[in-house]
């Protein structure tokens, strides 16, 4: 049966850093839905069951092919019974076990992209605790951060998106993440890694990821490129979402 992937961005960005590959997946025949996070901090924490509904709600739409669909519109509807390939990027790899909880038996594999990776069970923060001081300064007396984009300075945000016009549409559409998103502790249900769990990397910082992911037993494989390559080359990291999730 054909598997629909379910490309989940982190909290910290939105939706366009996926289309692409969406889109390129779309083109290969493959079924791929974007799910909207970027909303998921409204109402103060905890945050994680905001995440879970937000993916299961766009894993129910009746539409499979939602790349080209505007935020906020994508309509609810029946399940469908295809299986799921979950593919987190960055933070939103620690969501992947609460999240794979919540679609249940649907989900047949989960590919990390340059994301971090839970424990095998337990509680785990959403940031490391070295971290902290370089938020709490960025949040200051608001509490409230800039968007993530801003963290850093322009030469590296052009150096991860150097695409002007699509650099603009990802800086749009970040939400101001608060600074408790950070703080608070995300479950890790046992035995949420029993089935075919894999890695994707880009390049530095994430080679030590990587090899815990080797060491693991997960099936590992690199695209050379920065943090957010799936915007830069959507069809060589497509084709990698492709062998990774393949089941052997």
């Amino acid at each position: 049966m054909t598997t629909t992937f379910l490309l989940v961005h982190s909290p910290a960005v939105g939706p366009s850093t996926w289309a692409p590959v969406a889109a390129a997946l779309e083109r290969r025949g493959h079924a791929a839905v974007v799910p909207d996070l970027t909303g998921v901090t409204a109402g103060g924490p905890p945050y994680w069951p905001r995440v879970v509904e937000a993916v299961r709600a766009a894993a129910q739409t009746p539409h499979h092919t939602q790349s080209d669909m505007p935020a906020g519109t994508r309509p609810a509807g029946t399940r469908p019974a295809r299986p799921v390939v979950l593919v987190v990027h960055s933070n939103a790899g620690l969501f992947a076990p609460v999240v794979k909880e919540g679609l249940g038996d649907r989900v047949v594999a989960c590919v990390f992209a340059e994301a971090r990776l839970p424990p095998r069970a337990g509680l785990v923060p959403a940031a490391e605790e070295d971290f902290l001081p370089f938020l709490r300064d960025l949040a200051g007396q608001s509490g409230l951060l800039p968007r993530w984009t801003d963290w850093w300075s322009e030469a590296d945000v052009a150096a991860l998106l150097p695409d002007p016009a699509v650099r603009a549409a990802v800086v749009a559409e970040q939400p101001r993440l608060p600074l408790t998103y950070y703080t608070q502790p995300v479950p890790v249900p046992a035995g949420w890694d029993d089935v075919r769990c894999s890695f994707l990397w880009y390049g530095p910082p994430y080679e030590e990821v990587a090899r815990e992911a080797g060491r693991r037993g997960w099936p590992v494989r690199r695209v050379p490129g920065a943090h957010l390559h799936q915007v830069v080359d959507p069809e060589a990291v497509a084709e990698a979402l492709l062998i990774l999730s393949r089941r052997s």
